[in-house]
């Protein structure tokens, strides 16, 4: 399987591809998009996308952390921090095969067993 980053610039050639508007009113559209998603998480409200997944802001305090390399205990300083929570559709989708059916023999393995090989 071929590994591929996904761009602004591909998703702005989808959307003149799907959706026909010109290549500056699609790149127009979906910085628009990205601007709205970012600028809703800076004010720590929930981003969800029906059928896709939810991005979520949390706050972690203050906590102690530790230097791996020198043992010396070290603050680290309270932060908000982004997770992102897929929906049970896309985690189902990318679990599927390409083909439709359910990968349950994904790996030499079936209904979650190991067959031998």
């Amino acid at each position: 399987m071929t590994r591929k980053t996904i761009t602004r610039a591909d998703l702005c050639e989808a959307v003149y591809q799907k959706v026909g508007l010109s290549r500056t009113e699609s790149a127009t559209l979906v910085e628009l998009v990205l601007k709205e998603i970012t600028d809703c998480l800076e004010r720590g409200e929930t981003v969800k996308l029906s059928s896709f997944g939810s991005f979520v802001v949390r706050k972690k305090g203050q906590r102690i952390g530790r230097n791996p390399k020198t043992g010396k205990e070290v603050p680290i300083s309270p932060r908000r921090v982004m997770v992102f929570k897929p929906s049970a559709i896309l985690k189902q989708r990318i679990n599927s095969e390409p083909d439709g059916k359910d990968g349950s023999k994904e790996n030499g393995k079936e209904g979650g067993r190991d067959n031998g090989k």
